[in-house]
């Protein structure tokens, strides 16, 4: 794994970012689009982190502080390169940008669908929490 390089994606980085799911991330969101990621970038350029192997994009990982919570989106690893640890070393990293800010919590949106997902995540210490349920509503367009 020490060929693994995590940081910080750039702005030309974020198309390739859009590729890398439709392949690697499971079930896609509203804001999977150039204007939803070019929007995350501008308002917090250190939260898509991204994991390279050989300079080839290998994950990916949204770490997301509002100054309140602490949340994870878009952790995806690409098919070829499951199970080799670096879902794990996105993890750390995002936990580790989350404790530099003052977080406190982790929260991650994982499909009800993606069992294997649900393996990762419990893997890495994070737990359904029972009591809740996410409510949404779409503010500009169809809800996803």
């Amino acid at each position: 794994m020490n060929d693994l390089h995590i940081g910080p994606a750039s702005a030309a980085d974020l198309s390739d970012v859009l590729d890398f799911w439709k392949s690697a991330a499971e079930g896609t969101s509203i804001s999977d689009d150039p204007a939803g990621v070019e929007r995350l970038h501008r308002r917090d350029p250190d939260a898509l982190l991204l994991a390279r192997r050989g300079g080839e994009l290998v994950g990916t990982v949204i770490a997301g502080f509002d100054g309140w919570r602490c949340h994870l989106y878009r952790l995806a690893v690409h098919p070829g390169y499951r199970r080799q640890g670096i879902a794990t070393a996105l993890l750390a990293a995002a936990e580790e940008r989350f404790a530099g800010l003052g977080g406190r919590r982790g929260d991650a949106m994982v499909l009800d669908r993606n069992a294997s997902a649900h393996r990762a995540w419990d893997a890495a210490g994070y737990r359904p929490q029972e009591e809740w349920t996410r409510w949404v509503k779409a503010i500009d367009g169809p809800t996803r």
